[in-house]
């Protein structure tokens, strides 16, 4: 048992732990719970694609990639509850039936091309897309998983730098070292799947990993003549070794192959779907005679708010205080959100206002497709009467913008900081206290 998941069989195995099927004794819903060994990963310095992992998945929400329910740790373990998809992986669906049917390649195709496109619309790039990623359940839907290599741009210049990914369908642009948009990179490991599911084998392949690496780079393959005009047309596109005249997300959702039959996913419910949420899991606030009605939290859930306590830094690509600021208000709950709403646009960001949140977006400059360069979400809850919490928390971005808002928000709002609450909440509660006392013992953990 972990918590309220019973565990069974094992379903997989990799270098850090295994993969366990599960079911909720309370709803009976299956899940899939990763077992990770977390001594191995430190001592392999594999920690930094772990917390990647978590982190792009908390972002993520869609029916096309695999959803991260939970996440808790042990000393010794890290649990990830996931989505548990009950077909396997695509590879071993090729490795069995060789080549596919067309018709049925061209299905698959288009949820991959929805979930992958899903992720570069967050500015999440895989970096590491192959069938082995790629799962498929009994009804023939498909889940992008292991999104250990994933990444945001890493410089000004919007490209990425790390040379990465699995050789057979690793982008030329890749090799190159030289900077990559990971958007492009993605898209010809994506050709590189539609190829394999049509024809059967790999369009590169050598023993020789430098001669590989030469055919990649030159696009040397042959695409077999007996495959549809159509499909013939689209490999031709995407497996252009020139990301600047490769086919992007909107030409291939625009191609005529790739069109047939084609019903777009939808994506879940971000306000209503509180799946991705770690740590100390908090019920989304609600409306109540047409205003917002904040979480109302107790002492308790205050102090395992604290970032001294918060085990969900572990998971963190950055400190847990450099992507997440709380402090508390007493400004009454109708002018909070308009007051936040007044500061962040006055500082040029857009808002989006959700039921219960703030989402507060920056848009990069100069590029012809409207992208994010900036997303923090800002949510309020209530201590007590007139006193609420606000909680800032950046989804992704530049961390030095993300301060001046923390700065600005919490000097103008804020009455006291919320580690200044947890001070006088146990000078006055001596049960608090001592939980308090104890509390340490088990964020070690």
């Amino acid at each position: 048992m972990l918590e309220k998941y019973e565990m069974g069989r094992t379903v997989g195995e990799g270098n850090f732990g295994k993969v366990k099927y599960a079911r909720n004794v309370i709803t009976g819903q299956p899940f899939a719970i990763k077992i990770l060994d977390r001594h191995k990963i430190l001592s392999l310095n594999f920690h930094h694609q772990i917390k990647r992992e978590i982190e792009t998945l908390k972002l993520l929400n869609h029916p096309n990639v695999v959803r991260l329910h939970e996440v808790s740790a042990s000393k010794t373990k890290i649990y990830m509850v996931l989505e548990y998809v009950n077909g396997g992986e695509m590879f071993d669906r090729i490795d069995i039936k060789g080549k596919l049917p067309e018709e049925e390649v061209r299905k698959l195709f288009q949820q991959l091309i929805d979930g992958v496109s899903y992720c570069h619309e967050r500015g999440v790039y895989h970096r590491d897309l192959k069938p082995e990623n790629v799962l498929t359940d009994t009804k023939g839907t498909i889940k992008i998983s292991d999104f250990g290599l994933s990444a945001l741009p890493e410089n000004n210049d919007d490209l990425l730098h790390t040379t990465c990914g699995s050789p057979n369908y690793i982008a030329p642009e890749v090799l190159a070292n030289r900077g990559y948009d990971g958007s492009m990179s993605d898209i010809w490991s994506c050709g590189v799947i539609l190829y394999v599911m049509l024809v059967g084998r790999l369009p590169f392949e050598d023993r020789n990993i430098v001669v590989l690496y030469q055919k990649i780079s030159k696009g040397e393959t042959k695409i077999p003549t007996w495959l549809s005009t159509g499909a013939q047309n689209l490999l031709k596109r995407i497996l252009d070794p020139n990301p600047k005249t490769r086919i992007d997300m909107q030409g291939i959702k625009s191609d005529d192959w790739f069109m047939q039959h084609y019903i777009p996913a939808v994506p879940y419910d971000e306000e209503e779907d509180k799946a991705h949420d770690t740590g100390f899991p908090i019920k989304e606030s609600v409306e109540v005679d047409g205003q917002r009605k904040p979480t109302v939290i107790n002492a308790f859930q205050l102090i395992g708010m604290s970032s001294s306590l918060d085990l969900s830094g572990f998971f963190e690509k950055e400190g847990i205080s450099e992507r997440k600021m709380r402090f508390t208000s007493s400004y009454p709950l109708k002018d909070l959100f308009e007051k936040i709403e007044e500061i962040v646009t006055k500082m040029g960001f857009l808002v989006q206002r959700g039921s219960a949140k703030i989402k507060v977006i920056q848009y990069k400059k100069g590029t012809a497709r409207r992208r994010e360069s900036f997303v923090a979400a800002a949510e309020v809850f209530e201590l007590g009467p007139s006193l609420y919490v606000v909680e800032l928390q950046k989804s992704y971005g530049d961390s030095c913008l993300y301060r001046q808002l923390c700065s600005k928000l919490s000097d103008d709002l804020s009455i006291c900081k919320t580690e200044e609450m947890l001070v006088k909440t146990q000078s006055c509660d001596p049960d608090i206290a001592r939980f308090h006392e104890e509390k340490p013992q088990a964020a070690a953990l």
